[in-house]
């Protein structure tokens, strides 16, 4: 016996049977408004022909002589005096380019090293452990960003002469050991990022807090951490300011070798814009090399999130 009460089912168009038999193939509905349009593209396109065009006006510029800049009829193809004026960089014995260069990647990479490492065990501790004042000691720390830098330069140089650090690599690498915004941006990043079971379980486990923070902590704030060990290299290593005073000719890094071209009486730009390709170098194979690590780090910290 029938039952004729029984509810009726919808069935989806999709899946209806042909009349040649089988069931209908499925077809991919594009939603509107899911891809970007053309005024998007448009949008990056300008982007990124604004943040290419100082790089080719400087290779213009480098690959040309000391009358290009001046030149009213100069041509946008680049000459072939880039090499040849990168040499000049390079042998000049004021400009102790090599000394320099070595500086800027050892100064740069160990304040990189030491403000990740630093900065992630501080926002650990403000982010995961609860300890009284926390609150207010993490306002003071993101508070003394609003005190100017060029407040503690008499200071620090004061203090690094009488310890006899004026002109040595040290005196550039210690003052930027922490970094205040580092604390601020991994504390944000691993209260969010780290669950209190993980941390709960790491102590059931019989971890130590340190131990707790390395096989914890460390995994977890390795996407922030990434781009915060990026954009530090960069900062410390196109410092101007501070190395320019506390450190000499004969040891200096690369923005203050640099500027020593440009302490002649004839300023030939063409020398300039190839010191400064030059120095722009490292960077970009910087970003090549770093860039898949800091996207894929990026991804893989969104879909654990």
């Amino acid at each position: 016996m029938s039952v004729l009460n029984e509810q009726a089912v919808p069935i989806a168009d999709d899946a209806l049977p042909t009349p040649g038999g089988g069931e209908k193939k499925h077809r991919p509905r594009h939603v509107k408004g899911t891809r970007p349009g053309w005024i998007v593209y448009a949008c990056l396109a300008a982007v990124l022909v604004g943040s290419l065009f100082p790089f080719y006006w400087s290779l213009l510029i480098g690959s040309g002589d000391s009358y290009t800049i001046r030149d009213p009829n100069m041509s946008w193809i680049p000459g072939g005096n880039f090499f040849a004026n990168a040499a000049k960089v390079m042998n000049d014995p004021a400009v102790n380019f090599w000394v320099a260069l070595w500086n800027s990647i050892v100064s740069s990479g160990l304040i990189a090293l030491s403000v990740v490492f630093f900065s992630t065990l501080a926002g650990w501790a403000f982010a995961k452990l609860k300890f009284k004042g926390s609150s207010w000691l993490l306002v003071f720390v993101i508070a003394t960003m609003a005190v100017p830098t060029q407040l503690g330069v008499v200071p620090l140089y004061i203090l690094f002469s009488e310890m006899g650090w004026t002109g040595q690599l040290g005196a550039i690498i210690v003052p930027a050991l922490v970094s205040a915004f580092g604390v601020f941006w991994m504390t944000q990043y691993l209260r969010q990022a780290v669950p209190d079971e993980l941390i709960e379980a790491a102590r059931v486990d019989g971890a130590s807090s340190f131990r707790t923070f390395l096989t914890v902590g460390l995994p977890a704030a390795r996407p922030a951490a990434a781009m915060l060990a990026l954009f530090t290299f960069v900062s410390a290593w196109n410092n101007f300011f501070w190395p320019f005073i506390v450190l000499d000719r004969q040891n200096p890094t690369l923005p203050v070798a640099l500027s020593l071209l440009q302490s002649n009486y004839f300023i030939d730009y063409s020398i300039v814009l190839a010191g400064v390709l030059l120095a722009t170098i490292p960077l970009l194979i910087l970003f090549v090399f770093a860039g898949k690590q800091l996207v894929s780090g990026i991804m893989q910290g969104a879909v654990k999130g």
